[in-house]
This record gives structure tokens, sequence and C-alpha cells, in this order.
């Protein structure tokens, strides 16, 4: 009864907030199954548990392009600023750059460790039916990019992974071992 009356009346609860965030997750992975459709040597994986405390990975997509830890950042009708490592949504700092990069540098380890033979991950940020979205300067990195962009985004990146190697990945991100 309290969710269904915090709803009505707007107020910011924390099954608001998950709720927008899922929300968010699941635009960006239809787009990532765009990804897919017209790339077939491109592989995703979603809500991926990492670790025993709840961390997750939004999205992993491996492909001749790269490979990138996707966060979906779901801020309906928000301004979004990007400048280096800095992010402010509606005028406030938050912590992606920081949290992606993180993501990225956890799951290069474990598929290292998984495939034996180094593996390079990338951080990816995608915002979600934000009003405005200024990227003055891309974080090292990192990337930003709106989800109606992702598709194009990933699609034109240079191939820089043979297919035997990227299989490998993908075989050793499935197993959940991988992230324990």
């Amino acid at each position: 009864m309290k969710t269904v009356l915090a709803r009505l009346l707007g107020v910011h609860t924390a099954e608001r907030a998950w709720r927008i965030g899922a929300e968010g997750e699941v635009k960006v992975a239809a787009a990532l199954a765009k990804v897919v459709a017209r790339g077939p040597r491109w592989r995703v994986l979603h809500a991926i548990p990492v670790g025993e405390r709840g961390a997750d990975i939004d999205h992993l997509v491996i492909g001749p392009g790269g490979i990138f830890t996707v966060n979906a950042k779901h801020h309906p009708g928000a301004r979004i600023w990007v400048g280096g490592s800095t992010v402010l949504v509606n005028g406030q700092r938050q912590p992606y750059v920081r949290t992606s990069r993180h993501g990225a540098a956890r799951a290069a380890k474990l598929l290292t460790a998984a495939c034996g033979f180094p593996v390079p991950v990338e951080g990816l940020i995608v915002t979600v039916r934000a009003e405005d979205v200024v990227i003055k300067q891309q974080p090292e990195g990192v990337s930003v990019v709106p989800r109606h962009q992702i598709t194009r985004w990933l699609l034109q990146r240079e191939d820089g992974h043979p297919p035997e190697m990227l299989e490998a990945v993908y075989e050793m991100a499935r197993r959940s071992m991988t992230w324990r």
C-alpha cells in the first residue's frame, strides 16, 4: 500500500529508484539486441552477479570492436553533462565514471584469470531518456553514449580482436564461477 501511495504522490523511494533503473536496463538491453541482430559476431550477457555482496554488471558486451561493461543510467527528462571524469545530472555530481572504471577493471581481472590471457575491458555508460546529454570530453577508459546512439557506436568500432579470442572470452563470461 505504501508503494502505491508513494507512486501516486510522486515520492522518491528506494523501490521507485530501483524500478526506474530496471526500466533503463531493459531499454539498453533492447538496443544491444539490435547490435547482435546487425552484427552476429557480437555477444551480450545481462545482469551478471559479481562477487558475494550483490554487485552486478548491467550488461557485458563482447565483440570485434571491444569488450565492455555497460552501465545503464536512466534519468528521464534530465540534463546530463560530461567533462572528463566529471558527470553532472541536473547539476549534481555523480560517481558514474569511477564506478564504471572499477567495474571494467574488475571484469578484466576476472576474465583474464578465467581465460588465461589478457582480456581488456572498457567501461561504457549508456544514458537513457535524458532530455539533453552534453559530452565536452569523454572520460579516459570510459565512454558515455546516449542509448539512441549505442547500436551505431558499437557497430562502427574497428575490429580489434580475433574471433577465437572473443569466443573464448564469451564462453568464460557465461560461467558463473568466473564472476565469484
